[in-house]
This record gives C-alpha cells, structure tokens and sequence, in this order.
C-alpha cells in the first residue's frame, strides 16, 4: 500500500488541549470517542513509542498482529485503522505528513539495550520504563502484563531482503504529525523515546506535542 500524505484542517488554537511531552518522558491520557488526538515530531527524527487502550476495560489493547494482517502492510499512514486484540477499532490515522510509521520495532527496554549495545547501558533510561512509570504516577491499573507490541510513530525501521529489521534514520522532520481519530474512548500510553544508541532520533531525544480536538469541532 502506497504512502497517503493528508494534512488536516483542524486549527491548533481550537484545540481542547494542547501539551509538550519533554524528550525521553512517558504520557497518559485519555481520549473519548469523536475525539481527534495529533502527535507532533517538534524537531523530527523523534521516535514515539504508543500503545492504545479500551478506556473501559484495558485489557481491551492495540493488537499488531490484528491490524497488520488487516491492512496488508507493516507500516501505517493515513487511512489505517488500529483493531484492538478483540477485533474492535480503537482509532483511524486521518491525516498523516510522515508518510510512515512503524509497527513491529518495539520498545527499548533495560534488557534489549544490554543485548545491542552493551551492558554499560543497562541503567539509561528505556521506553519499557517509562510505560510503568507512565502508569504508576496514575490511578489507571496498568502493569507490565499490559504491556504488548507497540507503535513507534515517526520511526523507521526498514525490513531488508533476509527479513531482519534495521534501525534507520527517521524520515521525519519538524513540525510532522500524525492524526487519530477515536472509534471508542481510548487510554493513550506514549514514552517519548529516550533512546541514545541507534539512530532512530538521530541520537538526541527532542520533545513532542499533542493536540486534542472535540468531535464536533
């Protein structure tokens, strides 16, 4: 399936709300059905770790598997719909200015960072980490067995001829964004990749904004 670049006609300033996730820091929010959510790569090249939830019942989450084999296609752009692990769409991509988001990367952790890069890197900060602390700075009762295979918007992960993944320079840039749309009210959990040792951000974590607008408007 070929890229579908669509800029959107929703007006930052109309925006609900409106907030800067600092480079390398977790996000969770909630967004309700109608609403339209915007990632925001502020300085490009930042990779944005993402999972989705049922807002109702978490155990409801985003399912890779579902929605890759539903689109045909392991990278995700405007028009691709987020199915849930029991088949349901959580949100639809309505307007995309990357072009290509990866599904299959997954998130740095503590673990996979000694077994890449060395084990001196076991103690820098990872993305696996930030979902929890994410978590556990809220009231929303979610745990390490919550956590599955994630987005990572922004982030470009090439797939060679053998079928082994590569980390690769971003083909982002500052000021892209990437727009959802909410099927069902959703939890958005987000680590703002902090991750200094493949080039996934260039190797310098920047910050990001999210946007939130009203179904009506």
């Amino acid at each position: 399936m070929a890229t579908r670049l669509v800029e959107s006609s929703l007006d930052p300033a109309r925006a609900i709300r409106s907030e800067v996730v600092l480079a390398g820091e977790p996000w969770l929010g909630g967004v309700e059905r109608g609403q339209t959510l915007r990632i925001v790569d502020l300085e490009g090249n930042q990779a944005v770790d993402t999972l989705f939830f049922n807002a109702a019942d978490p155990r409801e989450k985003y399912s890779a598997a579902d929605t890759i084999r539903a689109r045909g296609n392991l990278y995700l752009t405007t028009g691709a719909v987020l199915l849930s692990t029991e088949g349901a769409p959580l949100l639809t991509i309505v307007a995309d200015t990357c072009g290509r988001h990866d599904t299959i990367g997954g998130a740095c952790s503590a673990e996979s960072n000694t077994v890449r890069y060395g084990h001196h890197t076991k103690p820098m900060h990872n993305c696996r980490d930030s979902f929890l602390l994410a978590a556990a700075r809220s009231a929303i009762p979610l745990s390490k067995r919550d956590l599955t295979a994630n987005i990572n918007f922004f982030m470009n992960v090439p797939v060679t001829a053998d079928g082994a993944l590569t980390f690769a320079d971003g083909i982002s840039a500052g000021g892209k964004y990437v727009e959802l749309r909410a099927e069902m009210d959703v939890l958005c959990l987000i680590s703002n990749c902090p991750q200094l040792n493949n080039p996934c951000n260039a190797y310098n974590p920047t910050p990001i904004r999210l946007l939130v607008w009203d179904g009506a408007t």
